[in-house]
């Protein structure tokens, strides 16, 4: 079949499953415009509304709109301009959103940098990126001036807090730009953002996203929720803002929309219940564990959560399933969903599950069900040997082609033309698409177990562990057999109390799966996490070669 043919089979069998309250084609509120200009038109036509909540600080979209304009002259009278790298080294605070809409004011390229960084990772991005100025913390100051000599390009640095040498205090530098007046010098096509890929195998690498990207991501992630028309949009996010999916929930849906922001540094259910009522939330995103630790509590049950339409869950580590969702909707009157599918390189809105929970298909399907694109994104399953075209049902490689897609990677053509080809990113993720036109997330190609020469995904074998009994979350990872070639391997913590063995649950999984795909079980207290809070998987491999049957 040829593409053309192909995607209007699929895009026909995904109108008929898409959700009736979400849009079919692509709606942006304000039209096609940057985001400094949304800034503009809600600083207008919503001053008093707030755009910011965080802490002790309340920004309306007045006050935001009056720091972005005053940083983006600040950031001028320093020597930004347009294509210079502004990095913004800070967690979830609102100087992180004024400093990127300043930098993008100006049209500069927004830099987020994870400030759990070490000297040598800071190092690299800084420099790989050639930021100009960069704003920080008073706290991260100390790993700033280990790595300043070796930042070649880095001019200026902004401290938020105590006064530090050789770094201009925060409070000085936007006092400088104060009643100066800077036109939005952005565009929506020009390179607008560096954000730096994971790193959890090799060294990060810089996707370059445009605004037109972040506009699209804003709006169909809005699409998607319900939340296209929503005049109460409210996102509590405590996902970090320096990660994209963060990025898109703390920042882009609330600018997109004119909609609330309120931001928490870290994670903590009681505050985030009182958030949720206090400021009446409409969505927000978290970690399955996260979700257990609010349902653990003693007064969820009499707190008023009723304005939380669209709570979404990560499963990083502990797995989405119906027990969860249905303790969840006994306190909430709301559905907790899976929240999408995506990477950095896509801006992270790719595909979603929402309104799919019927009978809670979306965690019945195996092995993780990812529901439709979103308007205007395409997916399609290619062979990874040939690059043909694969029907439905049948596994192969994802490819994504989408108005959100990177540019390419920073200063890296040969990476660049591997991973992008005629307008499709090679998301080296293997998956399937259903009769339906839904897609199904099998895993990344390299977690791909190929147990004599027979093809294991690590998400079939997560997802039915998971569920188990005693068993808390899971993952799973290959190790080289001289027999088998390779088999897996499943790291597995436990529920509170339990006495489950691994001999237990390998028995329990035998009964599941077939004898090939049966893995060796290994008990931990706890999995590594790197700093974006996913499985750091290559130090279980390491662990799974130690470990026997």
């Amino acid at each position: 079949m040829d593409l053309q043919s192909y995607l209007d089979d699929v895009r026909a069998r995904q109108a008929a499953s898409r959700p009736a309250d979400t849009p079919g084609e692509v709606s942006y509120p304000l039209g096609e415009r940057t985001l400094s200009a949304h800034v503009d038109h809600w600083a207008e036509v919503r001053p008093d509304r707030l755009a910011i909540v965080c802490g002790e600080a309340r920004l309306t979209w007045a006050d935001l709109h009056a720091q972005v304009v005053a940083v983006a002259a600040a950031m001028r009278t320093e020597g930004v301009g347009p294509g210079d790298r502004v990095g913004v080294h800070l967690p979830n605070r609102p100087e992180f959103v004024v400093s990127m809409l300043a930098a993008l004011r100006l049209g500069a390229v927004f830099v987020p940098v994870n400030p759990m960084f070490r000297p040598q990772e800071l190092a690299h991005e800084l420099t790989d990126a050639g930021v100009r100025l960069l704003v920080t913390l008073d706290a991260l100051a100390p790993v700033v001036g280990a790595v300043r000599d070796e930042a070649r390009d880095l001019r200026t640095v902004v401290v938020i807090g105590e006064p530090v040498d050789g770094m201009l205090a925060w409070e000085d530098f936007t006092a400088s730009g104060a009643g100066v007046d800077i036109e939005d010098a952005g565009d929506l096509d020009s390179l607008a953002a560096l954000n730096y890929t994971g790193g959890t195998t090799g060294l990060p690498k810089g996707c370059e996203h445009t605004q037109r990207h972040m506009l699209y991501t804003g709006a169909t992630a809005l699409g998607a929720s319900g939340e296209i028309d929503a005049d109460d949009f409210v996102a509590l996010c405590y996902l970090p803002v320096f990660w994209i999916a963060g990025e898109d929930l703390g920042i882009l849906m609330p600018v997109v929309s004119g909609g609330t922001s309120v931001l928490m540094g870290r994670w903590d259910a009681g505050l985030a219940l009182d958030l949720i009522e206090q400021e009446r939330v409409t969505m927000m995103v978290g970690t399955v564990e996260n979700y257990l630790e609010l349902l653990a509590r003693d007064d969820v049950a009499d707190r008023d959560l009723s304005s939380l339409r669209d709570p979404a869950a990560v499963s990083f580590v502990r797995k989405l399933d119906p027990e969860v969702r249905r303790r969840w909707r006994e306190v909430a009157s709301s559905t907790l969903r899976e929240a999408a599918y995506g990477m950095t390189e896509t801006h992270t809105m790719d595909a979603t599950a929402y309104g799919m929970d019927a009978g809670d298909r979306d965690l019945h399907e195996e092995p993780v069900f990812c529901g439709v694109p979103v308007p205007g994104t395409d997916i399609v399953i290619r062979d990874w040997d040939t690059g043909d075209l694969v029907p439905l049902g049948q596994d192969g490689e994802i490819h994504v082609s989408s108005p959100s897609v990177m540019t390419g990677y920073w200063r890296n053509p040969e990476a660049s033309a591997a991973q992008l080809v005629d307008g499709w990113l090679r998301t080296g993720d293997s998956g399937r698409l259903d009769e339906n036109g839904c897609l199904h997330f099998l895993g990344r190609r390299k977690e791909l177990i190929k147990v004599k020469g027979m093809s294991v995904f690590p998400a079939e074998i997560e997802m039915v562990v998971a569920r188990l009994d005693g068993v808390a979350s899971c993952a799973v990872v290959p190790t080289p057999d001289a027999d088998r070639g390779e088999v897996p391997v499943a790291f597995v913590t436990l529920t509170p109390g339990s006495t489950a063995t691994a001999d237990d649950l390998r028995s329990q999984a035998a009964e599941q799966l077939a004898s090939y795909k049966v893995p060796r079980i290994v008990l931990l207290d706890a999995f590594p996490m790197t700093a974006t809070g996913k499985i750091r998987k290559v130090e279980l491999e390491e662990r799974a070669a130690q470990s026997t049957d």
